[in-house]
């Protein structure tokens, strides 16, 4: 297969690194000239994450990237999708197999990334994600994991999980697109609560956390129009380990290091996706107590500037225990 993965990423990279060297495939890996993680593989053929196979053909010329390629893999910052969509439907990209391995909601429109992807003229039959949990760190040391590719389309997500799947990933077929997206990006919300907890020294309700976090994460979804169990799959749940208590984890280091008055500077999807949630939850009139807790932490405190993060941030997230006793399962 040819395959284009656009992003070069700790994700695009591995994932590039990964239909090469593991897959055989024929692959190019597109990155913005300039952009510092292009010009790192540029420069030195390698990244903190992987060495560019030197069977992958490394560009950032985006119509070659297109134009060659039967699969395209999208994995950048999901809140740029709407705007990079925009310089690939310039090109006839119609008849292409879209992937999109990356986590979140539309903060602007609450959208689901595959939605984003159908309003830019791309076919729901030609999009499908590939979520679920794994660390690069984890992958090119050998040690496998499980994920999920999703689709409308159900021989397009057979087609890809059964030539995708290889002794390092062992891949499932989703079967509910919208408790797929939405629980893949909501873990990373839980991710930063796990960090505020674990920066606060109250790592015990990190158990709590994880049981009203799925049970918060399937209502939603279930408002949504998706299945409530999802919540309790690989993207969501199955995730939690990579995502909850990992020390490579992107969104629990921001929390963690939030909750100690200091700013992580690289990615952490789940800020966004706060927002995003907190907009869906008014929306579809679901109460998601978790989710406002961390769009306060993140948006409305003052931990970055207090200097009293741990304090800021739990008295944030302890005003969950002032909520009204209830059943522990309202269906």
């Amino acid at each position: 297969m040819k395959i284009s993965v656009l992003g070069c990423g700790r994700w695009g990279s591995f994932i590039a690194w990964y239909q090469c060297a593991v897959k055989g495939n024929q692959v190019i890996s597109w990155g913005p000239e300039g952009e510092p993680s292009y010009e790192v593989l540029k420069n030195n053929g390698r990244n903190e994450y992987v060495e560019l196979d030197k069977r992958i053909t490394l560009t950032c010329d985006l119509e070659y990237a297109l134009k060659n390629s039967d699969i395209i893999i999208i994995s950048i910052s999901s809140q740029g999708l709407r705007g990079f969509m925009q310089k690939i439907i310039k090109y006839p990209v119609q008849d292409k197999i879209f992937v999109l391995c990356m986590k979140g909601i539309e903060e602007s429109t609450g959208k689901r990334l595959s939605q984003v992807l159908t309003e830019s003229g791309i076919s729901p039959e030609k999009i499908a994600v590939w979520v679920g949990p794994g660390h690069i760190q984890a992958f090119v040391q050998g040690i496998p994991n499980c994920m999920v590719i999703d689709s409308e389309n159900e021989q397009l997500k057979r087609f890809l999980a059964d030539n995708f799947k290889s002794n390092l990933i062992r891949f499932y077929y989703g079967n509910d697109l919208i408790g797929t997206e939405i629980g893949a990006a909501a873990k990373n919300v839980l991710g930063i609560a796990a960090g505020v907890l674990d920066g606060s020294g109250y790592v015990s309700l990190k158990g709590p956390l994880m049981a009203r976090g799925a049970y918060e994460v399937g209502t939603l979804i279930q408002a949504m129009g998706g299945r409530f169990m999802s919540a309790y799959g690989l993207a969501h749940l199955g995730d939690y380990e990579t995502t909850l208590f990992s020390p490579y984890s992107h969104n629990r280091r921001y929390g963690e290091m939030m909750a100690q008055g200091k700013k992580f500077e690289k990615l952490a999807e789940g800020v966004m996706t706060a927002k995003a949630m907190k907009k869906l939850g008014e929306e579809h009139g679901v109460e998601l107590p978790i989710t406002e807790a961390v769009y306060e932490a993140c948006f409305l405190s003052h931990a970055f500037e207090s200097g009293d993060g741990a304090k800021e941030c739990m008295n944030i997230i302890l005003k969950l225990f002032d909520r009204a006793t209830r059943s522990e399962f309202e269906f």
